[in-house]
């Protein structure tokens, strides 16, 4: 499985969430790869993911995409990121 994590630059805010989302997924004891990257990387990497995490902001440049795209508000929020997981990875 795949999630990618996206953000405009690719370093800072999808960093954090990569992070956050491997705690998540580890409690969860969901095998999967995270990967960080920016908008204009997403077509290579978007490609086989299963999820995209992201927030608001960049849901209109994602496009279309076979992935489940999930809005994160809070990037620091493992609740919310555990329960919008659950949900996305059924």
């Amino acid at each position: 499985m795949r999630i990618v994590t996206i953000c405009g630059t690719g370093l800072g805010s999808s960093g954090i969430l990569k992070v956050n989302a491997e705690r998540v997924l580890r409690k969860l004891e969901i095998d999967a790869e995270v990967v960080a990257a920016d908008l204009e990387s997403l077509p290579e990497v978007a490609g086989t993911a299963q999820v995209i995490l992201t927030s608001s902001e960049f849901v209109e440049a994602i496009g279309r995409t076979f992935a489940d795209v999930v809005v994160i508000d809070n990037y620091f929020d493992t609740a919310e990121l555990t329960e919008k997981l659950q949900r996305a990875l059924g």
